[in-house]
């Protein structure tokens, strides 16, 4: 087995190891984070980091990379407070991923990939109107990491989503809804159900669901 330490991670090739620290937490969700600007400009950005963080309320993270650089996600978020996150589908995939173009601040990513912007229940924040589940949050606090990234801490005020792929205990069919996951940076993927189980109490060894 192959063991590498600190030390020899900082040391690797710079492209070898963005791809082995993006690969190695297994595979992520794949989300399209929809924003606008105070002035109504719309954007269209490819997340792989959004995180449950809690269901009563139901609070979801999504973690934004350093702002070395315009990010303009993030600038629409801190402009507006609110944004969607929309999940990617198997059948549009190449675009979710062309999203992370770098486009220029007057040059939407709805219109340059292919999506449509729409805007339901007075909320401000663009949906994609082809992803199948869609979330409407609001920011409710930022985290400060000390690699320069951000913990965006938002409240989701509205799912949609269609009823077929809603089973009777709450969860999701992701497989019949179309959702894919991320390997790493690039790499896009169709889960397989594999197995559910029950909910874990000492003594009973896995349950199944």
């Amino acid at each position: 087995m192959r063991h590498l330490t600190a030390a020899d991670i900082a040391d690797l090739d710079k492209i070898y190891r963005l791809n082995l620290i993006n690969s190695i937490t297994g595979y992520k969700p794949a989300n399209l984070i929809g924003t606008a600007s105070a002035a109504g400009a719309t954007n269209l950005a490819i997340f792989s980091s959004v995180i449950h963080l809690g269901s009563a309320p139901a609070v979801l993270g999504i973690v934004t990379r350093p702002a070395t650089v315009p990010r303009h996600s993030y600038q629409n978020i801190k402009a507006t407070g609110c944004y969607t996150i929309n999940h990617v589908h198997h059948d549009f995939v190449a675009a979710a991923h062309y999203t992370s173009a770098d486009f220029g601040p007057d040059e939407s990513e709805f219109e340059q990939c292919g999506f449509t912007p729409a805007y339901r229940d007075d909320f401000p924040a663009p949906y994609v109107a082809e992803s199948r589940i869609g979330l409407g949050l609001r920011l409710r606090e930022e985290l400060p990491i000390h690699n320069g990234t951000v913990l965006l801490v938002g409240t989701v005020e509205h799912i949609y989503l269609p009823q077929e792929v809603l089973n009777a205990d709450g969860t999701l069919d992701l497989q019949r809804a179309g959702a894919v996951c991320i390997s790493g940076l690039d790499g896009y993927h169709e889960a397989t159900p594999l197995a559910s189980f029950a909910y874990a109490r000492p003594g009973q060894g896995p349950q199944p669901k």
